[in-house]
C-alpha cells in the first residue's frame, strides 16, 4: 500500500462561490509525452463489457483517450471531439452505447478508458465473487452468484448546485494541469492532467462527472463558505520587491495550510493499487482505500510516468454507506467469510454482524432462517 504523490503539481490559492471551492494545480512541467482528450458521448446509458460473461450497465457521459510516444517526443493531443451522432436521439430518450472494457487499446500509442469508471469498476469488484467457503450461514444465492449484481448510486456534476457557475466563472491559470474540488470544504474530487492545453479541453466534463450522495447533500443544504484572503500589513512594504516577497510568502503559506490540513483525508492514506495497462513508460492503474469507517475515504485512478509521478488523475469520495459496505466486505474476506470470526474482528455480536450486513444491503447473502435467528436476538437485545 502507498500513499499518493503529487509531486510536480503545485497548489494555487482557491475560488469560492458559494458552497464551491476550486483549488487549482499547476505544473512548472507539463508531461509532453502523454496527452489527454475527450470522447463525449451526450446523456447516453451504457453497457460495460468487462468480459465475455460480466457486464454492468452504467451512465457514461464521455471517454479520455490517452495518446503517448515511447520516445519522449511530444505527443499531439486531438482536442474534444463529439461523435457523430451526438445529440440526434429524442430528448425523451436515452442512447444505448456498448463498451468493451474500461481500457481499451484503439491504437499502438492510443488507449481509450472510461474514467471514473475505472476507480469505481475496483470498488463493485470488490470480493465480488462472494463466499470463499460455504458456511452454513450463506444462502445457495450467496454461493452460486457471490454479490452478483451490485448497485450503487451517484450524482452528476450538473446536479451538484453551484459546481456549473463556478467551472464557468472561475479563471483557469496558464500552467493548470488540474482541480481539487470541494463542496462545503470537503473533498469531492481530484483531477489532474498532464498537459494545460488538456486542461483547457477536460474542464467541462468535470459537470458530466460522478460525485457521490455526500457532495450532493452538502452542495444543497450548506451554507456559502470564507474565501481565504491574503493580508499584507502596509507598514511592511517598502517596494515591489517587499510587495512581491510578501505576495509569495501568503502563496506559500495557502499551500502549506491546504496540503497539511484540507487534503490530508486524501494524501495522508495509502491505498492498495492496481495495475490495469502499460503505456510506454506511463502506467494506467486504480486504486482502494483500507476503508476507514466515519473517516474520508477516496476511490480512484491514475496514470503514472517510469519514477511514480502522477500524470493523471482522477478520484471519487465514497459515501459512509459506501465505505461501510467496503468495511464489512474486507473484513469477512479477511476472515475466510466466517462470521463468528468476522463478529469478533469488529468487537461486535454474531447477530450485530448479520443485521449489519442486512442494513448494508447484503441481507440477501445469509439464509433466510439465519437471518431471522439474527433479528429475534436483536429484538431481544433491544427489550
Amino acid at each position: 500500500m502507498t500513499t499518493l504523490d503529487l509531486t510536480g503539481l503545485a497548489t494555487r490559492p482557491s475560488q469560492v462561490w458559494n458552497a464551491v471551492r476550486l483549488v487549482p494545480l499547476v505544473r512548472d512541467e507539463p508531461v509532453d509525452d502523454l496527452r489527454l482528450h475527450a470522447q463525449l458521448h451526450g446523456d447516453a446509458a451504457g453497457l460495460v463489457e468487462v468480459s465475455p460473461r460480466h457486464a454492468y450497465f452504467s451512465y457514461i457521459p464521455h471517454g479520455f483517450v490517452a495518446t503517448w510516444t515511447d520516445d519522449g517526443t511530444p505527443a499531439a493531443a486531438y482536442g474534444t471531439q463529439l461523435s457523430a451522432d451526438a445529440g440526434s436521439a429524442p430528448a425523451a430518450t436515452m442512447t444505448l452505447r456498448f463498451h468493451r472494457r474500461t481500457a481499451r487499446r484503439q491504437a499502438k500509442d492510443r488507449l481509450r478508458f472510461l474514467p471514473v469508471h475505472l476507480a469505481l469498476e475496483g470498488y463493485l469488484a470488490l470480493h465480488f465473487g462472494g463466499p470463499s467457503l460455504a458456511w452454513e450461514q450463506w444462502s445457495r444465492r450467496a454461493i452460486r452468484q457471490g454479490l452478483s449484481p451490485r448497485v450503487e448510486e451517484a450524482f452528476t456534476g450538473a446536479e451538484v448546485r453551484g459546481l456549473a457557475d463556478a467551472l464557468r466563472i472561475f479563471e483557469i491559470h496558464p500552467n493548470q494541469c488540474g482541480v481539487m474540488v470541494y463542496v462545503a470544504d470537503a473533498l469531492a474530487a481530484a483531477f489532474a492532467v498532464p498537459h494545460p492545453d488538456d486542461y483547457r479541453a477536460l474542464h467541462p466534463t468535470l459537470l458530466q462527472d460522478l460525485y457521490g450522495e455526500l457532495i450532493h447533500h452538502y452542495a444543497t443544504l450548506m451554507p456559502p463558505v470564507p474565501d481565504f484572503r491574503a493580508r499584507i500589513p502596509d507598514a511592511q512594504i517598502r517596494s515591489l520587491t517587499d510587495l512581491r516577497t510578501a505576495v509569495a510568502e501568503q502563496e506559500h503559506a495557502w499551500t502549506r495550510f491546504h496540503d497539511t490540513t484540507m487534503a490530508t483525508g486524501l494524501l495522508e492514506h495509502a491505498y492498495t493499487w492496481q495495475s490495469v495497462h502499460r503505456m510506454g513508460r506511463f502506467t494506467l492503474s486504480r486504486f482502494l482505500p483500507p476503508f476507514r469507517p466515519k473517516q474520508e475515504n477516496h476511490i480512484g485512478e491514475a496514470i503514472t510516468d517510469d519514477r511514480g509521478r502522477i500524470a493523471y488523475l482522477k478520484t471519487f469520495r465514497l459515501s459512509e454507506n459506501q465505505v461501510r459496505r467496503g468495511h464489512l466486505l474486507s473484513r469477512l474476506a479477511a476472515n475466510d467469510w466466517h462470521l463468528a470470526d468476522t463478529a469478533v474482528d469488529l468487537g461486535v455480536g454474531e447477530a450485530q454482524l448479520g443485521l449489519r450486513l442486512e442494513s448494508a444491503g447484503f441481507g440477501f447473502l445469509l439464509r433466510q432462517d439465519i437471518l431471522d435467528g439474527y433479528r429475534k436476538q436483536g429484538r431481544t437485545l433491544a427489550g
